[in-house]
């Protein structure tokens, strides 16, 4: 770990175990929350013990470049920040502290529209910062603009959309026991709009009347046509959906299932990164977000397809710790982790990981499903 940000906290998961005694039961359960029995939530997580790495020995590692070029920025290692909303129930600097770990780490942010900060305050703290926008499918489309040119504006420099979220659940059934908590959202309201208190009828009303879902694909092709940003299609998991967003030209195909937020008997993403980097064909940049919690997990996204991969969670866990230095801390360990992994792995920068660095664990007939290596793909 890097000088200055030495901790007892040597993974990911210890950072967890902090957050759970830092964070009220409202932040704790709001972050932690996955759709019903949670089985997409677990998959995420099993899915990547099931791939096993076949590493190149007598290869000079010495020396590890993690560097990746992600939409024209170079970025030191390929592990950015997933947008998630209401980080100010994780840290009172919210995304404030959020964007400063991450550009202390030359890594991407992707800022929420239910940040609890504007995008010009988030741009103001970090002006060096990687910073790429979460936009919401907007009724009325002048908001939609105006939101674009806000953040073209404050230097962001892509815009990502969110695909897989056809409705909203904005009744609070699944925690009656919860109280209404004090909130900004400034980036999903025109300027000068009021607080609201999260879980009031007046929000949800504001909502229901401003937010448009479904978003459509003549959704996607309007914003496509209306910014000079480009543009990422968050929450593919179909080979379909990822054939059509490069026809609509679209500059990167995000794979999610929301951390099992949404919906649960979603695949894991990982699974499905195969299918969607083939249909993508090289036409759009491919990221996947979910389940990642060391840097084994990148190495083997990275070596299926994926040019990058978002964290959500773990970033929320640095936050309560440690505002800006725990996210960096999380960040930090990852990156190691990833470089170390490399290492045994033999490859010395990031283009050196192939698809034939790992095969599924049933090509050793651990299971029944039939065997095929990862290097078919």
């Amino acid at each position: 770990m890097a000088e200055g940000l030495r901790s007892e906290l040597t993974r990911v998961l210890d950072f967890e175990k902090e957050a759970r005694k830092k964070l009220s039961d409202f932040a704790w359960h709001f972050f932690s929350r996955r759709r019903d029995a949670g089985q997409t939530y677990q998959d995420n997580l099993d899915a990547f013990k099931r791939y096993r790495l076949i590493p190149c020995n007598l290869r000079d590692v010495s020396i590890r470049d993690t560097t990746v070029t992600v939409l024209g920025t170079r970025l030191d290692f390929p592990i950015a920040i997933a947008p998630t909303a209401m980080q100010r129930l994780a840290h009172p600097d919210a995304e404030l502290a959020t964007a400063k770990g991450a550009a202390a780490m030359n890594t991407g942010m992707v800022l929420s529209s239910w940040a609890n900060l504007s995008l010009e305050e988030v741009a103001e703290a970090t002006p060096r910062g990687v910073r790429w926008f979460y936009l919401l499918f907007f009724k009325d489309r002048r908001l939609t603009r105006h939101m674009l040119d806000r953040a073209q504006r404050a230097g962001y420099t892509a815009v990502v959309l969110t695909v897989d979220q056809p409705s909203f659940s904005f009744s609070r059934h699944e925690k009656p026991n919860l109280p209404p908590v004090p909130v900004r959202y400034p980036n999903a309201y025109y300027a000068g709009d009021p607080v609201g208190l999260v879980g009031t009828v007046e929000v949800e009303e504001h909502l229901r009347a401003t937010v448009k879902v479904p978003g459509t694909w003549e959704d996607v092709e309007w914003v496509r046509k209306n910014t000079e940003l480009p543009v990422v299609l968050k929450g593919i998991l179909s080979v379909e959906d990822a054939k059509t967003a490069v026809q609509l030209g679209v500059d990167a195909v995000y794979v999610s299932n929301h951390g099992g937020r949404q919906m649960d008997g979603l695949p894991a993403t990982i699974d499905v990164l195969p299918d969607i980097v083939r249909a993508v064909g090289g036409k759009a940049e491919v990221y996947l977000d979910g389940g990642i919690r060391t840097g084994t997990d990148v190495l083997k996204a990275l070596a299926l397809g994926a040019r990058c991969v978002f964290i959500g969670r773990p970033v929320l866990w640095g936050l309560a710790h440690n505002g800006a230095e725990g996210v960096q801390q999380v960040l930090q360990i990852l990156k190691d982790e990833l470089s170390v992994a490399m290492a045994r792995a033999g490859c010395a920068k990031i283009s050196d990981i192939q698809p034939s660095l790992v095969v599924h664990q049933s090509y050793y007939g651990i299971t029944t499903r039939k065997a095929v290596p990862m290097s078919k793909y």
